[in-house]
């Protein structure tokens, strides 16, 4: 399981506008039903928090909801104007204006309005924030970065009730991305539910408390606001859920699919919401999400019909497996993913030398040849945090991060950093997926040859992910997945405090560097900064990516319209095209 950043990386393609397709792919039919096989299971509602932060939430969630925007498979940003209209009104100071178009409705039949575009702005933006250290208040427990924004005042809503307007005190690079796509912080949380499960009379009540209530200080914290604090922790856990809720309004959708059924740990149903028509139009009537975490089972499931999409644990027996089929078109890539190895900056790894001697113990390469080099024979360790090899910023960051100090094992040099030491690590991974425990297994055995007592802590899909940041281990190894556009991914991993920086990873000097990174359109200045980060990141033994993960998907070929998508959105990126032929 690759957690799924908001926006994780700075991507080489460029933010090109577009218009909706109006049709689906040619060759296929009007309804039906494709099953589809994801690795882990459901578990939230709101794929925006930082537990519910996972692919499989986020595919369900796209599928299940609308926005302005889309990103398609050339990593372009599409508009999608039959849901709304964004425009900017103003490059100094920049303003911009979304309206949401009449007849666009949430599942129960409400307009989906400005408030629901002031709660996602209020999620998104820590405007409320003023913990400092260990005093104030965090409220909405969001995956995404914060910082961009927070550099607005309140919103200004509109007399029509469906239109909204963000000005910002500086520049933002990623304004377009202020609401996300689906799936991914767009506007998939319904304010009128929130509302009445906060206590509140209705969503203008919520409009109205939040209109009250003045932009949070952290240097002047004050008591945490109870009214609001119920709406953060119902927006933040109460759409956690393994099990479709007693409670429809639990599980609205705006988009093209609504849910109707789950199957804890087996399965999710949707069924084509007849009331859509503000996107592309879907073909099929049913999707059938099907659970199935190991690649063989996945593959054994396309084989039999089972199943008729599947994106398994990649691997070189998975591809010699599905060129062995009949029937199936298979893609192979590189996706926008890299697995890596996170410290603590705690217990025992507390200290940057213990950090660095447990670094100087990972077998990079070995890893690399032993799980990734029978798919990609070019495959090398990956030696940035931000960046990917395809990238034009990549090698030179590589070159100057010091990511030179980790490339080949050295237990003497660990041996001397740790003075007789015996440090026990405990390091989390997901056991169900093969990569990881590969991983876990060559970590340990090297580590343990320097001193090192390695406890394994790994956890099953439903578990390891909702764990992360919780102190519960020293290390851990998993993935991030990006979605192709944006920079304010660097700040949600790496910056102090940020969504995703689940081992209190702090640096003053990479702080900067975010903070104007966020500000900075300037594609050449963003590398710039971005590497700067990169060796702040290298310099504090953060820990170390491993590779890029590549990407392996199949389908039936009695489905059209499933094509390749390197970021976290996947095959699910044109959901509305999928169709039986």
């Amino acid at each position: 399981m690759a957690a799924a950043a908001a926006l994780a990386l700075s991507a080489c393609a460029g933010n090109g506008g577009g218009t909706t397709p109006t049709t689906a792919a040619a060759g296929g039919q009007q309804g039906g039903s494709v099953a589809v096989a994801e690795t882990n299971g459901f578990s939230s509602f709101n794929p925006g928090t930082a537990d519910g932060n996972s692919d499989v939430n986020g595919h369900i969630g796209y599928a299940t909801h609308s926005s302005f925007i889309y990103i398609d498979d050339k990593l372009n940003i599409v508009r999608n104007e039959k849901f709304g209209k964004y425009e900017k009104l103003s490059d100094n100071p920049l303003t911009v204006k979304y309206t949401v178009n009449e007849g666009v409705k949430w599942s129960d039949g409400t307009q989906v309005s400005a408030a629901d575009l002031l709660l996602s702005w209020a999620s998104g933006s820590g405007y409320y924030d003023d913990a400092e250290a260990k005093t104030g208040t965090t409220y909405f427990k969001t995956a995404a970065d914060t910082s961009g924004l927070n550099l607005t005042d309140f919103p200004e809503l509109g007399s029509d009730g469906r239109s909204l307007t963000l000005k910002y005190s500086k520049p933002f690079a990623d304004w377009e991305l202020a609401y996300s796509f689906p799936g991914n912080g767009g506007v998939d949380i319904p304010a009128h539910v929130v509302a009445k499960q906060a206590g509140l009379k209705d969503a203008q009540a919520l409009v109205d408390l939040l209109k009250g209530i003045k932009r949070g200080d952290s240097t002047s914290p004050q008591p945490a606001n109870a009214e609001l604090m119920a709406v953060a922790d119902f927006w933040s856990t109460g759409f956690e859920s393994k099990t479709l809720p007693s409670d429809p309004n639990l599980y609205l959708s705006n988009g093209p699919y609504i849910i109707k059924s789950v199957v804890p740990e087996q399965s999710v149903t949707l069924v084509r919401n007849k009331d859509y028509n503000w996107g592309p139009t879907p073909k099929l009537d049913e999707i059938v999400v099907r659970t199935i975490g190991a690649a063989p089972a996945q593959v054994q499931a396309l084989k039999n019909g089972e199943v008729d999409i599947i994106n398994p644990q990649a691997s070189a027996d998975t591809v010699d497996q599905l060129k062995a089929l009949s029937g199936v078109n298979l893609l192979v890539g590189n996706q926008l993913s890299y697995d890596h190895l996170d410290l603590n900056f705690s217990g025992p790894l507390a200290e940057q030398s213990v950090r660095e001697a447990f670094l100087k113990t990972v077998p990079r390469k070995d890893i690399v040849d032993k799980i990734i080099k029978k798919i990609d024979p070019e495959a090398k360790p990956l030696d940035s945090q931000i960046f990917v090899p395809a990238q034009a910023a990549y090698a030179d960051s590589a070159a100057k991060n010091g990511s030179s100090l980790y490339q080949d094992v050295d237990i003497d040099g660990a041996k001397k950093l740790l003075n007789g030491a015996t440090p026990e690590i405990r390091i989390m991974y997901n056991k169900d997926n093969p990569n990881r425990v590969d991983a876990y297994s060559l970590i340990r055995e090297s580590a343990t040859k320097a001193g090192f007592k390695i406890v394994d802590g790994g956890l099953g899909k439903a578990d390891w992910s909702s764990s992360l940041g919780d102190g519960s281990y020293d290390a851990t190894i998993f993935g991030w997945i990006n979605s192709g556009v944006g920079v304010s991914g660097t700040p949600q991993i790496f910056k102090t405090g940020g969504g995703s920086n689940f081992n209190v990873f702090s640096d003053s000097d990479a702080d900067k560097a975010m903070d104007e990174l966020i500000v900075t359109t300037d594609k050449a200045k963003q590398d710039e900064l971005q590497t700067k980060i990169d060796a702040s990141i290298w310099q504090s033994a953060y820990g170390v990516p491993l590779f890029q993960s590549p990407d392996v998907k199949a389908s039936s070929d009695q489905i059209s319209g499933v094509t390749a998508m390197p970021n976290q959105t996947g095959v699910w990126w044109n959901v509305w095209d999928w169709s039986r032929k």
